[in-house]
């Protein structure tokens, strides 16, 4: 194509027939009558409900503080992951229900979660979130027992007499 271009005229019929391609439109944050954004998160068969309002970083799980709720810190800094890949830490309240699981599941969904509703809050924050694999829901579950088996895949132990 470039070979056929050789006056003004070819140039501007040229680029008439090119195919014109989509640019999206940056996207809009969505926020309820209250100023919250809502998302659901889930990682094994835990399912969180988190809305995310502008405040002074108080997460609270299930009616409880997230420090009362999950004890142990390694938790609590896999909820705190979201914001500061963010780089929001402390701007942000927020209040979640969570099912299902243990708790390492637990702490994961409140995660991916907060993750998504921070990207519908402030769609701006994306791109890192994204980049550092919060948006993903970590799809791995129990794998079921299968009938024949004492487990999933274990067999019943060989017995030759």
């Amino acid at each position: 194509m470039a070979d056929d271009i050789k006056t003004l005229e070819d140039l501007k019929t040229a680029v008439a027939d090119a195919p014109v391609t989509e640019v999206r439109a940056p996207a809009q944050p969505v926020r309820d009558n209250l100023g919250r954004s809502y998302a659901t998160g889930k990682r094994k068969n835990a399912i969180a409900r988190v809305w995310v309002k502008p405040g002074s970083g108080k997460v609270v799980v299930n009616g409880k503080a997230m420090n009362e709720y999950f004890a142990r810190p390694v938790l609590q800094m896999v909820i705190g992951q979201a914001f500061t890949v963010a780089n929001v830490a402390g701007q942000f309240d927020v209040m979640c229900t969570v099912k299902g699981g243990g708790l390492s599941g637990q702490a994961g969904a409140v995660k991916h979660g907060i993750s998504k509703a921070l990207t519908l809050y402030e769609p701006s924050l994306r791109p890192a979130l994204k980049a550092a694999g919060f948006l993903t829901r970590d799809s791995r579950v129990v794998e079921r027992k299968k009938y024949g088996k004492r487990k999933a895949r274990r067999s019943f132990q060989f017995s030759k007499r």
